[in-house]
Order: C-alpha cells, then sequence, then structure tokens
C-alpha cells in the first residue's frame, strides 16, 4: 500500500528532540523526504539513524534559526534540488526567561522574539514560492495555550506565541485561494526539556510522549486535509477557528 505523503518533500525546524524529532520521524514513515533543521548536530544525527532504520530518508541542515541568511540559502538549495516544498512544520521554539517583565533581559527578550516570531516570518518569506508550487502545500505552526493567557512572569514567551498566532492567521488569509494550506498547532502539556524546564515539579510520566503529539501534526500536513485558518487543540482533540478577537 503507498504510503500517504510518498514523495512530499518536508522541512521541520526544531528537528534535534522533542516534538520536531518525533514529527520528523512520523512523517518520514509516512514517506516523506525530511528535511530536518536543528542547531545540535548529535541530536540530528540520532533522528537521521531512526529514520533510516524506519526505511525512510531525510537530510540534515544544522543551522540556527537566528541565522535568518541561512533560511534564505536552504530556500535556494531546495529550489535546485526539489523545484518546491510540501510541507513545512515550524516547530523550533525557546522558552525564555520566565521572570516579571520589568526583569527581562534585553537580549533575552530579543533572542525569544527572533526565534518564536521573525525566524517564523522569515521561513515564510523564503518558502512561500516554493509552498506555492506544491500541489497541496501544508503549513503547521506549533503554538501553545500560553498565547491566550496572561500568565504572570511567562511576559516573553507568550507574547511571542500570540504574535506567532497573528502571522499564522494572516498568512492563511493570505493563501486562502491557493493550494496552501496553513493551521496552527497547540500541542498542550507534552513530555519535553521545555515543559520540563518550565515546571521542574511535575510528573513527566503524567504526560503525553512527542510521539503521540506528532501524530495528529502529520494529519494536519497530509494532501487530503484542506482545512485552512484553523488550530488543532490537542488537549481537546479539536479543530477549532482562530481564537476570536475580544
Amino acid at each position: 500500500m503507498p504510503k500517504p505523503l510518498a514523495d512530499r518533500i518536508a522541512l521541520v525546524t526544531g528537528a534535534s528532540r522533542g516534538i520536531g524529532a518525533a514529527a520528523a520521524l512520523k512523517l518520514a514513515e509516512a514517506g516523506a523526504h525530511v528535511v530536518a533543521l536543528a542547531r545540535t548536530v548529535g541530536g540530528l544525527e540520532e533522528l537521521d539513524d531512526k529514520i533510516r532504520a524506519a526505511g525512510g530518508s531525510a537530510s540534515l541542515v544544522p543551522a540556527d534559526l537566528k541565522d535568518l541568511d541561512a533560511l534564505d540559502r536552504l530556500a535556494g538549495e531546495l529550489e535546485q534540488r526539489y523545484r518546491r516544498l510540501d510541507i513545512l512544520v515550524a516547530n523550533a521554539g525557546i522558552l525564555g526567561p520566565l521572570s516579571p517583565l520589568p526583569h527581562v533581559e534585553t537580549k533575552a527578550w530579543d533572542d525569544v522574539l527572533a526565534v518564536n516570531v521573525t525566524a517564523n516570518w522569515r521561513l515564510i518569506r523564503a518558502m512561500d514560492p516554493l509552498l506555492r508550487r506544491s500541489d497541496a502545500g501544508r503549513v503547521v505552526f506549533v503554538t501553545s495555550g500560553a498565547a491566550a493567557r496572561a500568565i504572570a512572569y511567562w511576559g516573553p514567551y507568550s507574547i511571542a506565541k500570540s504574535a506567532l498566532e497573528m502571522l499564522a492567521r494572516i498568512y492563511a488569509a493570505e493563501t486562502a485561494t491557493t493550494n496552501v494550506r496553513v493551521n496552527l498547532f497547540n500541542p498542550g502539556p507534552t513530555r519535553t526539556r521545555m515543559r520540563a524546564q518550565a515546571f521542574p515539579g511535575e510528573d513527566p510520566l503524567t504526560l503525553d510522549r512527542p510521539e503521540q503529539v506528532a501524530e495528529k501534526i502529520v494529519a494536519l500536513c497530509l494532501p487530503t486535509f484542506n482545512e485552512t485558518g484553523k488550530l488543532y487543540n490537542y488537549p481537546t482533540k479539536t479543530l477549532m477557528e482562530f481564537r476570536p478577537p475580544a
């Protein structure tokens, strides 16, 4: 039986661990050739081993998302090699400091916005022509419940995720009449390093594993999934409209 993502090209950011690595592996198992981008070379190599063991294929891209020129170079390489991009899973993100806003250092603020917002805009800018060449371009931005909640001490992260959601909403509106479908994915509490950093006293065994979460990300990447401008909320297993205006 043919795999549902056979011959598709999928770019996954933050692919060296956690949800990104799990999504990359699941996409490869579904037949996609995965372009895995992350800073950690060792993590990428471990992912490559798993993908090969599953009979899949991957290209590894060790890069920092804050190196915006590297994203443009990657788009050029994808253009030369494949002439298109079928799937973009924009998963990479950083938590930043959990601190009162007046105490947040300028560099920490800039880093959170650079990785969680600006890099995703630059990905859109670089990859949009390739996604439009696909017969079924699919884009998934990984967000957080923190985007909709004003939680003390979570300022940089919550603000960045709120901005990311608006970025996705606008891109979905701009591509509504094309073959590109743009959606958000909220994984909720998941057994990741970032979650442990944010909630050090939490029992990780009470949380779903990244592999469980990633299965739903793959579903949003299928050519048969035609919804756009929606948010899939994993904790409630529901597909909903983007958060309504206040």
